[in-house]
């Protein structure tokens, strides 16, 4: 085992109740606008002249529909931007929405029939809109074969049509059904429905606002949004604001640079809303369309730039006027998720069924021993598998690390060019390499696949306790208690380093943001990789020594093994920078134990202790699942395969290496198919 005192161990951090945020984060990018009034280089007085609309004019298309029934409003909906300048909004209103009616006569509202998207080409060329999928009308074809349906209807007690459909309203009910049919492309359907049961999936001027934004019709978007009801918090400035936003980056595009200063002048700026963005949009002004959409992360009026946008403005319309994309869909999913949360040994990637109750039992759960690796001559310090789960590589005590082949369990290549203990050993992301860090204050960068040393990194004084790649694969860092980290690349040049107090480990996150490292001072430092300096923007303080650091791969949350006398494991949000829950039951005291996250949804939470024992948590709840006996000394590390959620391997002092899984008979589909393609492998 690793002891935690001085060079030779890498232990010690603090609970979690005091967190002390030290932070200086300013992450708003500074750009300058041009005196007001001015006309840029190239631009002439005349070119900046009024702005007129020019519409696309769809085809009048009309089609007779029964009377629309009031609708009432199901909920609210919010939609992620991908481009940067897209604003969350949410909220309900009240406002009714009247009937619209324009002076150009080509502008007149088309009310045709409305469904949410998609296109479908009917026999007498009227388009239907189906949430933004595109269909040719043909839809999903049918075997012919026809089954018994097991349903029955809702019925009152007159023999009418409930008014509602088992608890649910039945309004919304069908509209969801409306809506799935279209996009599972049973179009014929889905206006059978429409027509049958008198509720239109979407108005009339729902579907205009659709066109109207897919044309670039922007005052029509404009005039729709006062009528269209709105959530009660929608922001009426943010909403112009990307409107016009996006109009201004058109006129760019088609370099028509005295219209687009006019929309900035006279449409964005009196808006006076978000004035940085505003900033940045005025120094786009003399870009090539190639560098603008580079510079603005935008693709243009051809691209998805107007799905984008009318995702954006639905997401503060009502959902009884615009329902969001795949509602049903996204529901199920809500209904999947949750009986996963509520199954305790859920550790599978085979999505649950929908027509019975999701539950995992304990057979699919890898808590049996199916290898044991005795290649090791003294204690096992470190365990990791690779990213693509096909090899394990251990260090231990007795200078060496190993990597085996997973399919066979047999030995690929021993390295054995350290004088001491391997403490630490780290994959590249593509597993091209592997570092292996030392208590003979070195680490040194291999070759995974020929096995041949090429970099001897030397610049840490004391012994290195440990090692993180960056994504790119191209750098890594390395920790020492000589209290510094230091950042390298593949050729091993010294690229920076923080410096502080004596490290235990380090980690830096899967998207590449932020490097978070653990001391003797019982404090988690968490550093900004996107700045320029790298610096320091949070520390947070903790209760007791802390030994190891692991962090989920969506890098929103960071599990931290305190010891002495706390004896829990603190799940932390790096978002919030707060405690979450605290994990009990194993025993930490003077030594570095290793825990980490695993199964396939990193359901679980997993580690060593001192009382020889390996204990699983769930990580939602926080409840105890396994005490796994087997080793015959401290458990100093733990580490589940990436690729194989049904196993992981754990390394102690008795000097062994212990491969966990399920028995053969006991593995089901897709985990049955991927243990023999590594076996046939």
């Amino acid at each position: 085992m690793i002891s935690a005192s001085k060079d030779e161990k890498l232990a010690s951090r603090r609970p979690f109740s005091d967190i002390s945020l030290s932070a200086d984060e300013d992450d708003s990018d500074t750009h300058t606008l041009g005196p007001s009034g001015a006309t840029p280089i190239g631009v002439s007085e005349s070119d900046a002249g009024s702005v007129e609309e020019s519409y696309s004019r769809p085809e009048s298309r009309s089609r007779s529909r029964p009377p629309r029934r009031k609708r009432r409003r199901i909920g609210s909906r919010s939609t992620s931007a991908s481009s940067f300048f897209r604003t969350q909004l949410n909220g309900e209103a009240d406002t009714a929405i009247p009937n619209m009616r324009f002076e150009d006569e080509s502008d007149k509202l088309l009310n045709h029939n409305p469904t949410n998207g998609a296109a479908s080409s009917l026999p007498d060329g009227v388009e239907v809109r189906s949430n933004g999928i595109s269909a040719n009308g043909t839809g999903s074809s049918r075997n012919g074969k026809m089954k018994a349906q097991n349903g029955t209807a809702s019925f009152g007690n007159n023999g009418q049509l409930a008014p509602d459909y088992f608890g649910h309203d039945r309004e919304e009910v069908t509209r969801l059904i409306i809506q799935s049919l279209y996009d599972l492309g049973y179009h014929d359907s889905a206006r059978q429905l429409e027509t049958e049961s008198n509720y239109p999936l979407e108005s009339g001027e729902a579907t205009s606002f659709r066109d109207a934004v897919e044309n670039g019709q922007w005052g029509k978007v404009e005039a729709l949004l006062d009528v269209l009801e709105l959530h009660e918090e929608a922001d009426k400035n943010a909403l112009l604001f990307q409107l016009r936003q996006q109009k201004f980056l058109e006129l760019l595009e088609s370099k028509q640079l005295g219209r687009a200063l006019q929309v900035l002048r006279t449409e964005l700026t009196p808006l006076d809303y978000n004035i940085d963005q505003l900033h940045f949009l005025s120094s786009l002004m003399m870009l090539s369309p190639e560098d603008l959409f580079i510079r603005a992360g935008w693709d243009g009026a051809k691209g998805t730039s107007r799905k984008q946008l009318l995702n954006s403005l639905s997401s503060a319309i009502s959902p009884s006027v615009i329902i969001p994309e795949h509602r049903l869909a996204t529901l199920l999913h809500q209904v999947k998720a949750h009986q996963i949360s509520n199954c305790l040994y859920h550790n599978t990637d085979n999505s649950p069924s929908l027509y019975t109750d999701h539950k995992c039992d304990r057979s699919q759960f890898p808590s049996q021993t199916v290898m044991v690796l005795e290649d090791h001559t003294n204690e096992v310090w470190t365990v990791a598998f690779s990213h693509d789960g096909l090899r394990l590589a251990t260090g231990s005590k007795d200078g060496s690390a190993i990597i085996y082949d997973v399919r066979t369990w047999s030995i690929i290549h021993t390295l054995k060019e350290h004088s001491q203990g391997v403490a630490y050993v780290s994959w590249s992301p593509d597993d091209t390499y592997i570092v292996t860090c030392s208590n003979d204050r070195t680490a040194r960068l291999w070759d995974a696949k020929s096995g041949k040393c090429l970099k001897a990194l030397e610049k840490q004084t004391e012994p290195v306790t440990c090692c993180s790649w960056a994504p790119d694969g191209k750098t890594f860092a390395t920790g020492s208690v000589d209290k510094s980290i230091v950042l390298w690349n593949l050729n091993g040049d010294d690229l920076h380093q923080w410096q502080g107090s004596r490290i235990y480990d380090i980690v830096i996150t899967p998207d590449g943001t932020r490097l978070i490292s653990i001391c003797t001072e019982q404090k988690i430092h968490i550093y900004d990789l996107t700045s320029p300096k790298k610096d320091e923007f949070c520390v947070l303080s903790m209760k007791a020594p802390l030994t190891s650091i692991s962090v989920t791969k969506d890098s929103r949350y960071a599990i931290v093994n305190l010891g002495q006398g706390s004896e829990l494991i603190q799940m932390i949000d790096l978002e919030l920078n707060e405690e979450v829950r605290a994990f009990k039951g194993h025993k930490q005291g003077k030594f570095v134990i290793k825990s980490c996250f695993g199964g396939a949804d990193e359901n679980f939470v997993v580690s060593g202790s001192e009382d020889c024992m390996i204990y699983v948590w769930h990580k939602d709840n926080g409840m105890l699942m396994e005490s796994l006996p087997g080793h015959e000394g401290t458990v100093n590390c733990v580490t589940w395969n990436p690729k194989n959620p049904q196993m992981f391997a754990s390394a102690g002092d008795d000097k062994v290496v212990r491969i966990w899984s399920v028995p053969n008979d006991s593995l089901k589909g897709k985990e049955r198919e991927l243990y023999d393609e590594m076996i046939e492998e």
